[in-house]
């Protein structure tokens, strides 16, 4: 729940930053001289790329959860059982004996989004950020019928 309320705190600070910048933009378009207008239609760009960074990341949040919702309601949810640290750190051995399971189930069925969608629990386990992120995006895209991007 701390999460989700740091997303949308988060969320609407950034928002608010889009709309200050955005109206900045369009004060410097406003001036008319030849160095502020194109200085502001760039500066119109930034708030563009943050909202669209900004949608995609929580769509990827919203598709994933929704994921984690239905494999739980099938009780195939992974067990958080892993040993930790003193600072609540999963321990990197297990992290790595757990993945190394996740792997070869994914291997044996790769088709099946479940398994990807484990493999991605053990991929963020194990720390690795980009390669958790890919295999849930796996996960969705199996979920949903479509064929996953390489």
């Amino acid at each position: 729940m701390r999460d989700r309320l740091l997303f949308l705190l988060l969320s609407v600070v950034l928002v608010g930053y889009f709309g200050l910048v955005g109206h900045r933009g369009v004060l410097l378009i406003g001036e008319g001289t030849w160095v502020t207008v194109p200085l502001g239609v760039a500066v119109l760009v930034l708030p563009l790329l943050g909202a669209w960074f900004l949608w995609r990341s929580a769509h990827f949040v919203l598709r994933a959860n929704r994921l984690a919702r239905e494999l739980e309601a099938e009780g195939g949810l992974p067990v958080d059982d892993l040993a930790r640290t003193p600072s609540g750190r999963v321990d990197r051995a297990a992290a790595d004996a757990a993945f190394a399971r996740r792997r070869a189930e994914t291997e044996a069925n790769p088709g099946d989004w479940r398994c990807w969608f484990r493999l991605a629990v053990a991929y963020h386990d194990a720390r690795d950020t980009p390669r958790a992120r890919k295999a849930m995006q796996h996960a969705i895209a199996l979920h949903a019928g479509r064929p996953p991007r390489s």
